[in-house]
Order: C-alpha cells, then structure tokens, then sequence
C-alpha cells in the first residue's frame, strides 16, 4: 500500500515537473538562424541606404529599391525561426479572436447607453461636490463673497 502511495506521488510529481517545464518557452537557435536575422537585418539597413544613395535617380526608381530590399528583408525573416513564431502566433490569435463571443448591436448600444449615463452621474456629482465645497470654504469659512 505504501509502495502504490509513493508510486502515486512520483508520478504526480513527475506530471507536476512535465507542467511546470511545459510553462516555459526555450527557443533555441541555430547559427544558420542567427544569420537569416543578421542578413535580414542588412537588407534593410541596404534599402534605407539604397533609397539616399540612389538620390539623383527618379523617385519611383527610389521607391522601389526602398520597397524591394524591405520585402526581401521581410522576407528572408520570415524564413527564421523567429518569423516562423511570429506567423504561428497570429494564426493563433485569429483562432482565438474568432471563439469571441460579440454582443449583438442591441447590447452594444444598451452598453454604451449605460456607460454614457454613467458619466453624466458622474459629472453631475463632481459639479455638485465642486460647487458645495467652493461654497463652503469661500463663502462659510472665509468670508469671500462674490
């Protein structure tokens, strides 16, 4: 009995330990990941410089350099691990944007109703409070009458 017990506990633990590990995200990278940022990271710094170097050229020619070395920037970071997440992490806040539960117009506008309400309540006590306290301090304890 005390064995079935412990064999129990080890694997609670072992389950426990497993969560605990799973929590934390380790993103390892490569050399050749590390590259991709770094030449990413060139091709934009390129485009900028492209774009002034090319300063006697039609803007358009500009333009379009500019825009070339950014896309291929972009492009080559999405091919890193790092862009691979950041894909992953939109598809996955799309998926959870779309299980939203949206209040239909009629709550929408009941909602804003109460919320506009709210604030002239609570504008009118701040008047209120405002004014009593100008009255009492100005006219009551210090005499200063308009």
């Amino acid at each position: 009995m005390n064995d079935a017990r412990g064999e129990t506990s080890r694997a609670g633990r072992k389950q426990v330990k497993a969560m605990s590990t799973n929590s934390q995200i380790e993103t390892v990278h490569t050399g050749a990941d590390k590259a991709k940022l770094v030449a990413a990271g060139v091709l934009l710094i390129a485009g900028v410089v492209a774009f002034y170097m090319l300063g006697k050229s039609e803007l358009w020619v500009r333009v379009i350099a500019l825009l070339a070395l950014i896309a291929a920037s972009i492009g080559v970071f999405f091919t890193s691990e790092s862009g691979r997440e950041l894909i992953a992490f939109g598809k996955e806040s799309v998926r959870e944007v779309k299980k939203v539960v949206w209040p239909t117009g009629k709550e929408a506008l009941q909602n804003t109703g109460y919320v506009f309400a709210f604030v002239f309540a609570m504008a009118l006590f701040l008047w209120i409070t405002d004014k009593t306290l100008e009255w009492v301090l100005y006219d009551l304890i210090l005499g200063w009458k308009r």
